[in-house]
């Protein structure tokens, strides 16, 4: 079964982006496989993080990356953080 906004589908795009989609389908198929080892040792239900787990977890890792990848497209960027209240 396919679910989208999965952290299973989130962690398959982050590594797919840096390692293939052959190598990231055999890292989260193992990424399963822990889980679901721990799932049945201690006996707890299975709590799916959402797709922006990883996003959520580690903001100035994400921000470094977007701001690098702006710049290898040619862009100048400044980062920032937003000031309250404020929206585009």
């Amino acid at each position: 079964m396919k679910t989208k906004g999965s952290d299973l589908q989130a962690q398959f795009q982050r590594l797919r982006a840096r390692r293939g989609p052959k190598k990231a389908i055999i890292a989260v198929a193992a990424w399963m496989l822990t889980a679901a080892h721990h799932i049945l040792r201690d006996a707890v239900p299975y709590k799916d993080l959402g797709s922006e787990h990883f996003t959520r977890r580690n903001k100035e890792h994400a921000a470094k990356r977007l701001k690098k990848r702006l710049e290898d497209l040619g862009f100048s960027v400044e980062v920032r953080p937003a000031s309250a209240g404020v929206s585009i």
